[in-house]
């Protein structure tokens, strides 16, 4: 498979190009600056320069051109403000998912937030982030021509994996290893099966690809 990801130099998502590439697939991280290239380089994906908060949607449909999936990773991440969570957090989500529909790849994954909510309320910075993540779900569910799939994880940690998760649509409040979100993708990537679905995601007691399996109905 080929497979492109928004947010290429993100904590977990090189951890996912790290785990697909190994397994073999073709795999393209999106970055906003040349210098990330080579850590992607280093963990086997192809870095693709692009700034998702000022590209249009035909920049960004050219770099998923004869992709079999897009993976969402990308956010304005700590210590940035409302405004980013906004740009970066909605704004770029939506763009990378109205791409992905512009170039007809129809399985589409986003990396969201455990409390991701268009109408959460407060006036920080995580508040604004909570909302621009909820937002950018509902746009994302609201394309038929997606076969989406909705991650939220609990509290992320750089503990290392135990590849033992709780995978449902509620979990309740729990943390979770960044080793393991990405060992959890790159089930799902391949697992056509969880279109449709918003899952939460904590760790747990099941092994990944048995908990991928059950949601999916297999």
């Amino acid at each position: 498979m080929r497979i492109v990801i928004a947010g290429g130099h993100g904590q977990i998502a090189l951890r996912l190009e790290r785990l697909l590439a190994g397994r073999g697939d073709d795999v393209a991280g999106i970055i906003r600056r040349r210098e990330q290239g080579d850590d992607l380089r280093t963990v086997g994906a192809e870095p693709v320069l692009c700034d998702l908060e000022s590209a249009t949607v035909e920049e960004v449909a050219a770099h998923l051109q004869g992709a079999d999936a897009a993976v969402f990773a990308a956010g304005a991440g700590p210590g940035s403000g409302a405004a980013r969570k906004d740009t970066v957090d909605r704004g770029a989500a939506v763009l990378f998912a109205e791409a992905a529909v512009r170039t007809g790849v129809r399985r589409y994954i986003v990396v969201s937030s455990m409390g991701a909510d268009p109408n959460h309320q407060g006036d920080e910075v995580f508040d604004a982030y909570l909302r621009a993540k909820g937002k950018a779900d509902e746009y994302v569910r609201s394309q038929n021509a997606l076969d989406w799939t909705i991650l939220r994880p609990g509290a992320l940690t750089n503990d290392a994996g135990t590849g033992l998760v709780r995978l449902e649509a509620s979990t309740g409040r729990g943390s979770i290893p960044r080793d393991d979100v990405a060992a959890v993708l790159a089930e799902l990537v391949d697992t056509s099966a969880t279109a449709g679905l918003t899952l939460e995601l904590i760790s747990g007691s099941t092994p990944v690809s048995v908990a991928v399996k059950s949601v999916a109905g297999n």
